[in-house]
């Protein structure tokens, strides 16, 4: 079994920043991309940002140059740092993993179960 763990949400006026963490635990062998995704209030999840083992990134084109996304390995962490929010980034923030628990077992998706975050006066 594996688990994702996210934290950091919270409330945050416009122009403001947050650092979400998003923790894997349990029988992981090894963890290939990590990412982060939301949903807004009405509308599907998108990506936000998603990080290879080897470090590249990719980003949604609303949240580039304000958003960024890193891992630490040895931890099985990946974190968002987000800066210049706006009342649109508004969102559950779910984190995201593509994890193998053996040598010679396939890559299962994680999700965690989400961090709420607001962007509001």
């Amino acid at each position: 079994q594996v688990q994702l763990v996210e934290s950091g949400g919270g409330l945050v006026q416009p122009g403001g920043s947050l650092r979400l963490s998003c923790a894997a635990s349990g029988s992981i062998f090894s963890i290939n991309a990590m990412g982060w995704y939301r949903q807004a209030p009405e509308k599907e999840r998108e990506l936000v940002a998603t990080i290879t083992s080897g470090g590249s990134t990719n980003y949604a084109d609303s949240v580039k140059g304000r958003f960024t996304i890193s891992r630490d390995n040895a931890k099985n962490t990946v974190y968002l740092q987000m800066n210049s929010l706006k009342p649109e980034d508004t969102a559950v923030y779910y984190c995201n993993a593509m994890v193998r628990t053996g040598p010679w077992a396939r890559y299962l998706e994680v999700w965690g179960q989400g961090t709420l975050v607001t962007v509001s006066l």
